[in-house]
């Protein structure tokens, strides 16, 4: 695969190409990664890539011409273009697992107060990565590239992504590590059971509690099987049974 990043600020992913995973994919050829910068495209005698907003208003907006050549110089048939911006969709795990089966991606990312208008018809798709601002695409690009490379075969272990958060939208259950105790907070007995089978089950159990507490929106998105419903019916039984031990409890220990 190759990824192709336009930015003002090439420097800034240095450490990103450098380091961890992102670094080994590179080596091994998995992915390429070649930063473009958009400066060099400009045709102003002073090197500027942005201007003043027409019309009048706050900070300065980059211009059209740069961004336009260095697409066009770097957009292959097999190219797919995506700008970093406000109205793109928002990006999730499932548009990370279609953006991982392609072999050409072109990442705009957008500086300062923003882009001209006219370069959103030179691109395919317009990407979010939340509702908050930043001071440009760059970090955008990263997360957007980060969460592509490691879903590439080779990048890392396969099983290291064959169970994860946001899969079939719910949250990945519980994990631990020694020691057994630690400061009164103890690893579930079951997972030291060796049945595999139970552990699954466990963690299926805790994977669906999970994601209907702090996920809610996800949660309604995902569809259950029978056997998840059947699981979500025993804890209910189970929390009923503790609720009632709890008030016969109590009331023996008024009396």
């Amino acid at each position: 695969m190759r990824i192709k990043i336009l930015t003002l600020f090439p420097e800034m992913f240095d450490g990103f190409m450098t380091n961890s995973i992102i670094k080994r994919a590179i080596s091994k050829g998995i992915v390429e990664i070649k930063i473009i910068n958009i400066r060099d495209y400009t045709k102003d005698k002073y090197r500027r890539v942005d201007s003043a907003p027409v019309g009048g208003g706050a900070g300065l907006i980059m211009k059209c011409q740069p961004i336009v050549d260095a697409l066009k110089d770097n957009k292959g048939d097999a190219s797919k273009t995506i700008m970093l911006s406000p109205r793109g969709s928002t990006y999730n795990q499932a548009k990370a697992k279609e953006l991982s089966k392609l072999d050409d991606i072109i990442l705009l990312c957008g500086h300062y107060e923003g882009i001209d208008e006219r370069v959103n018809k030179y691109v395919d798709e317009q990407i979010s990565i939340g509702d908050y601002i930043l001071t440009g695409g760059e970090l955008g690009s990263m997360i957007i590239s980060d969460s592509i490379i490691r879903l590439l075969d080779g990048a890392i272990a396969e099983e290291s992504i064959s169970v994860e958060s946001f899969d079939d939208n719910l949250l990945e259950y519980p994990q631990y590590t020694e020691p057994y105790d630690y400061n009164g907070d103890k690893i579930p007995d079951i997972l030291y059971s060796g049945n595999h089978q139970a552990i699954d089950k466990w963690r299926k159990k805790k994977s669906l509690l999970l994601t209907k507490e702090h996920r809610p929106d996800m949660f309604e998105k995902h569809i259950l099987t029978k056997q998840e419903k059947k699981l979500l019916e025993e804890d209910d039984k189970e929390k009923a049974s503790w609720e009632l031990a709890a008030i016969e409890k109590g009331k023996k220990f008024i009396k």
